[in-house]
């Protein structure tokens, strides 16, 4: 089968085109044909190793020391089930399936095995394996730290980075669970958010949202980009703070958690299960949710795919799709 590696950190480059043999589920695994896939922040600063200061040392030993031990990037996929082993209850081949496979990486590769107890479960029936694709990582984000917040309805919810794939996510999860939502984004961006449900957008390019008055009782910064300061003067007193680009809170977030009352909630992964994927499936046949995609690249094109989401700027998400490429 053909797969995408990297055998070293560094610019989109070091990712290569390779054939490697078809792997064979265990008993309690499925193989999936990868229809789709996607390319992640993620994805970017595992392949260029870059962490934050902090965390150089325990990303090494995980993701490799001198060169990656998982050589096949990818954390999420849709695909169709090409075969189950022999302990397997809960799939058949033929099933069209999406999932997340963060645990392992691997995405990046024409065929997958997958746990079947794991974070996969069955493609939404109004939507393409493009679209799907593009669900487990960002949605299942913005699900878990929103569900966290413990929202209620009529709450004041702000999204910093509401275009993006976790936010765009949130805007809409935010609203299904009843809140009153602000998102902010740059002006290319501001027809999109609303679009997708947000009550009011703020173009961060032109104001700074502390300044407009309004108070919240969660702000969810989802791109690690806005001031912590200026969150915490717009915040109500007892407010939740959200970070997902974050994951051990600095001083000033020990110091205004021990001086205040406003919880604080850092970056952390969603359980390995398949529960929040069908949560957002349901959401999903519904229509009380919808995925934005900004740009599609065939497998072939992965270097190009990564230039494009390592500028900073894409909406939503970016899909790598399986087949032949396109001529022109």
């Amino acid at each position: 089968m053909k797969v995408i590696v990297y055998t070293k950190y560094g610019p989109p480059e070091v990712l290569q085109l390779k054939e490697v043999e078809k792997p064979v589920p265990k008993e309690n695994e499925i193989l999936v044909k990868v229809k789709a896939t996607t390319v992640s922040v993620a994805d970017i600063r595992t392949r260029a190793f870059v962490v934050p200061p902090g965390f150089w040392l325990p990303a090494r030993i995980a993701l490799g020391f001198r060169k990656p031990k998982k050589e096949i990037l990818g954390m999420e996929l849709a695909g169709v089930v090409e075969s189950v082993g022999k302990a397997v209850k809960l799939f058949k081949k033929g099933d069209h399936v999406f999932a997340a496979s963060l645990a392992g990486f691997g995405a990046y590769a024409e065929y997958k095995c997958l746990p079947e107890e794991g974070p996969v479960t069955l493609l939404p029936s109004n939507i393409s394996y493009e679209e799907a694709a593009a669900i487990p990582i960002g949605a299942r984000a913005a699900l878990f730290h929103l569900r966290k917040a413990n929202i209620e309805s009529g709450q004041k919810v702000l999204i910093y980075g509401a275009s993006g794939s976790v936010g765009s996510y949130a805007v809409q999860i935010a609203k299904h669970l009843g809140a009153n939502v602000t998102g902010v984004c740059s002006t290319a961006n501001i027809e999109l958010v609303k679009s997708i449900g947000a009550d009011k957008v703020i173009d961060y390019t032109k104001e700074d949202f502390s300044n407009k008055g309004e108070s919240y009782d969660v702000i969810f910064d989802t791109v690690g980009k806005s001031s912590f300061s200026t969150c915490m003067r717009s915040l109500k007193k007892d407010g939740t703070y959200i970070n997902i680009a974050v994951v051990l809170p600095n001083v000033r977030m020990l110091w205004t958690k021990l001086t205040s009352s406003k919880k604080f909630i850092l970056g952390q992964n969603s359980p390995e299960t398949p529960e929040a994927l069908e949560y957002l499936k349901e959401l999903v046949e519904t229509g009380q949710l919808k995925v934005v995609i900004d740009r599609y690249f065939q497998f072939e094109e992965i270097v190009e795919a990564h230039r494009y989401v390592e500028k900073g700027h894409k909406r939503g998400n970016v899909v790598l799709k399986f087949g032949t490429k396109q001529q022109t």
